[in-house]
């Protein structure tokens, strides 16, 4: 089994969603994040004010707000997913995100106890 990470942009999870779930993947949890990647923010990207204590430095750059998505699937379903993910997201700008594949060890349904791609199904 493989977690796939995702940190787009907010305006695409509607579209990540909707292209997940006619793959088959409806199950996934999608939060809102705050970051950004080396060009230390992005000119013309909504940018956000932290909370006392995470604030930038002055005359550095703010952080942006992303969403970052995540689901299991299983190995052999993981380069299916992240191709889909790229072709929904990918703009070719600054921005876009990126896409992270974890492996897992094991998964286990709290309800029922079963283990591995059983609890995923």
């Amino acid at each position: 089994m493989k977690e796939i990470l995702a940190v787009i942009r907010p305006k695409q999870v509607k579209r990540t969603k909707d292209v997940l779930e006619q793959l088959g993947f409806p199950a996934f949890s999608a939060v809102a994040v705050l970051g950004r990647g080396k060009q230390k923010g992005i000119a013309g990207e909504i940018a956000c004010e932290l909370p006392e204590g995470l604030e930038s430095t002055p005359g550095s750059s703010k952080y942006v707000p992303k969403r970052m998505v995540s689901l299991i699937v299983p190995d052999e379903d993981a380069d299916l997913v992240v191709k889909a993910i790229l072709k929904v997201n990918q703009t070719k700008q600054y921005g876009d995100g990126k896409v992270f594949v974890c492996p897992i060890d094991n998964v286990v349904r709290i309800r029922t106890d079963e283990e591995g791609e059983a609890a995923i199904k």
